[in-house]
């Protein structure tokens, strides 16, 4: 059978990039399995047209969809991160931080704005889940508590998107310092009877479910988003016993009364602008 094999190399490589599809183009949905066009998962934003699967979303993205041509401002983009530990294992901390730096995320894993939604003026934090896992290191805390202290002194409502593997080894105890920190911060604005509102997508782990993410005067999740403290595998191994259906997922967390609303992307800043009118009226 040694016809059936092609011997020329020149030949298989020529058909083989004859075939090759450019990338970017398509998408594979990780809930359906589907090939979907990439440019209608985006006006659909970021969302499956087939079982409605949610694919992460960067910060840029999730702000149009929040203002909608509504102006905001940046706030707290001079904060940026240090090595106090002087982290190295396979990478070293400080060249993950420059390949970070040569991508222009000069906001960290948190973007915070100041606009308005609807008629109300808020503060809003989104994490970005493309800088080192959406990790909770101490630049993270840093921003979330200064935005909540502009809230306060504002007397705006604060709005947090998480999206975090969880706290940032790379900064040791200074990282977990900030679960307490911004916890703190977010009594304050409780006292001060200033609304907080916590929406949680996929997925929010570790240290930042622990602390600021379940806070919320209202806690919203998205479809499907994975929100726990340790994955359900670790939780399964170390319990040795099979976990329910659904376990750790937003509808699952909506059953068992940890989360308030479970809304879909393309309805979130209705509900939000809805939850503000009634927290104001």
């Amino acid at each position: 059978m040694s016809w059936f094999k092609r011997k020329d190399d020149k030949i298989t490589t020529e058909l083989s990039d004859r075939g090759k599809i450019p990338a970017g183009l398509w998408v594979k949905c990780d809930q359906c399995r589907e090939i979907i066009y990439q440019k209608e998962v985006a006006a659909f934003g970021m969302v499956c047209p087939k079982c409605s699967h949610h694919f992460p979303i960067p910060p840029e993205d999730r702000l149009e969809q929040l203002f909608d041509g509504t102006p905001y401002k940046f706030l707290f983009r001079d904060i940026q991160p240090d090595d106090p530990l002087r982290f190295s294992a396979a990478k070293s901390y400080r060249d993950q931080l420059k390949r970070q730096a040569d991508k222009n995320k000069i906001d960290e894993a948190v973007v915070v704005v100041e606009g308005k939604l609807g008629k109300q003026q808020v503060i809003v934090a989104i994490m970005d889940f493309s800088f080192l896992g959406g990790s909770m290191g101490s630049v993270v805390g840093e921003k979330l508590t200064l935005a909540v202290e502009a809230a306060l002194k504002k007397k705006n409502p604060l709005v947090i998107f998480s999206c975090s593997g969880g706290a940032r080894m790379m900064e040791g105890a200074l990282s977990l310092m900030q679960m307490a920190k911004v916890s703190a911060a977010l009594s304050r604005l409780d006292k001060a009877h200033i609304p907080y509102i916590s929406v949680l997508t996929h997925p929010t782990t570790g240290g930042v479910t622990a602390s600021f993410a379940m806070l919320g005067d209202v806690n919203i999740a998205e479809p499907g988003a994975l929100v726990g403290f340790a994955g359900p595998r670790v939780i399964q191994q170390t319990i040795k016993a099979d976990l329910p259906k659904g376990f750790q997922r937003s509808e699952f967390l909506l059953a068992h009364g940890m989360v308030d609303r479970v809304v879909p992307r393309n309805r979130m800043k209705d509900e939000l602008i809805t939850i503000l009118n009634l927290l104001y009226a």
